[in-house]
């Protein structure tokens, strides 16, 4: 009798033993499993990006917790599935778990490292195939089996040996080095667990999982603190373009000059937080003034800098007003030489209120439109007015012409950029000129009417209510001469 309770003692003992190394088993893959689904959430829900460190990250661990739930027989218990099924779930996971891993470091290493890395993904993609093969159909099953033990084993030992003989001195990333320390550490229970399975060291318990535990921590706080870093990079980005906008907008004209006979309409709409379009006026005396719209090549920051630059260089153009060849010339020589990659068209109109007189000169820039509206129904044909030079910026000796036209009480004159222009629709057909002149010529409204029709016009012609960002940046400016009571 005693015999016996000795012997269901032990076999009651061995059962609890059993069963706390189950749970645990259950416990840490359901850390590790609740780690990748949280990791994918974050990528999921944050901002867009093509750094995909937590995809491949959550998949690393997603796949290790799920072949770790799978080994537990309380955890097959509950599913209604055949061993065989298991195993099969089982031998895809440990023939491509490593993928995700050289994908992770593929996002963190020195450039010099990702060609090699490319390499070892290609060879473990390739390897797994031929593992999955012959395990299915049992060919070589064993002599595989032995061979990604030796490779584990050997991979390790390599990742030892670089992290202390062949990493740089310096200059090694933070990221880098916490993954390594993390490899270490996984390596050690790897290198045990895979010597285990050759039976060069006596079968126990399998304490993988707490290495590879650490292992993913070490994993998450690189994923984590390389995705907080370009979050607050991305922020820091958005604060400085608030307040590039705010600073470019204070370069523009606040309001409109007010002159008698003369009514003034701008519109301004940029493609983004800054933009290279630029419109400002020179007003000489209650009769004159002069009105310059330009346009920088390129978009963001770097078109709207130069557009603050021809922003100084036309306020010093005011003694010679009444010259376009000559205020153009002078912005001309003050922007060449300050930068290379870019370049700026522009027009530049001078209106004389009293003589009824408009000087039109020109720099690449499209034509100036001219509609008189002195006869009624109040519809004429649009005229192209174009004297242009060569682009700003580019050649210190351009020269520039300038032409006169007598103006009509009634003419309305169009300044724009080529936004208007380019506007494409759907299937890429431009907007153009002939269209604009056209819909310049059959109206009748007045000029804040105008501009405000034309970009609702622009806007179904480019499907923006169909949320088609737009292309370029769009500055129009429409001037009308107002008939003397």
């Amino acid at each position: 009798m005693s015999l016996f309770l000795i012997v269901a003692t032990q076999i009651t003992a061995a059962a609890r033993s059993e069963l706390r190394w189950e749970l645990a088993g259950v416990a840490v893959g359901a850390i590790l499993l609740s780690i990748g689904l949280a990791s994918l959430t974050v990528f999921l829900f944050r901002r867009r990006t093509s750094d995909f460190t937590l995809v491949y990250f959550s998949s690393f661990a997603i796949l290790y917790a799920t072949r770790l739930l799978f080994w537990q027989g309380i955890i097959r218990s509950i599913f209604p599935l055949e061993e065989s099924s298991f195993n099969r779930i089982d031998l895809v996971i440990d023939c491509f778990i490593p993928v995700p891993f050289t994908l992770f470091l593929l996002q963190i290493v020195e450039s010099r490292w990702k060609s090699a890395l490319r390499w070892v993904l290609g060879a473990q993609l390739l390897f797994g195939v031929m593992r999955l093969f012959s395990t299915l159909l049992h060919i070589g099953e064993h002599a595989m089996s032995v061979t990604n033990n030796i490779t584990v084993i050997g991979a390790c030992a390599l990742v030892g040996v670089y992290y202390i003989y062949g990493r740089p001195a310096q200059g090694t990333s933070r990221d880098v080095k916490i993954t390594f320390a993390g490899v270490a550490i996984f390596a050690l229970f790897a290198i045990e667990t895979n010597l285990r399975d050759l039976r060069l060291i006596p079968s126990h318990r399998n304490t993988e999982p707490i290495g590879f535990l650490l292992f993913v921590c070490c994993l998450g706080y690189v994923a984590t603190y390389r995705t907080l870093a370009k979050e607050e990079s991305l922020l820091e980005i958005n604060k400085e373009l608030q307040i590039a906008n705010q600073i470019q907008s204070s370069i523009l004209p606040r309001e409109v000059p007010q002159l008698a006979g003369l009514e003034i309409v701008a519109r301004y709409l940029p493609m983004s937080a800054v933009a290279g379009d630029f419109y400002d006026f020179l007003v000489v005396d209650e009769k004159q003034i002069g009105i310059l719209v330009a346009d920088v090549t390129g978009h963001g920051v770097p078109a709207a800098l130069i557009a603050s630059m021809l922003k100084v260089a036309f306020a010093g153009q005011g003694a010679h007003a009444d010259d376009p060849a000559r205020v153009l010339g002078g912005l001309n020589r003050a922007l060449c030489g300050k930068f290379e990659e870019h370049f700026v068209t522009a027009a530049y109109v001078f209106l004389d209120l009293e003589k009824f007189l408009l000087r039109y000169a020109g720099a690449g820039h499209p034509p100036l439109l001219l509609t008189g509206r002195t006869e009624l129904p109040r519809k004429s044909e649009s005229r192209e007015i174009e004297a242009n030079g060569l682009m700003l910026g580019l050649f210190p000796e351009a020269t520039y012409s300038s032409v006169e036209i007598p103006l009509d009480a009634g003419a309305r004159i169009l300044l724009y950029t080529d936004g208007i222009l380019e506007s494409t629709n759907a299937a890429r057909e431009e907007f153009g000129k002939s269209r604009l002149k056209t819909f310049l010529a059959a109206s009748s409204s007045s000029a804040s009417q105008l501009a405000d029709a034309l970009l609702l016009e622009l806007r179904r012609w480019s499907s923006a209510e169909r949320q088609r960002t737009q292309e370029d940046d769009i500055t129009l400016l429409i001037l009308d001469l107002i008939p003397a009571p």
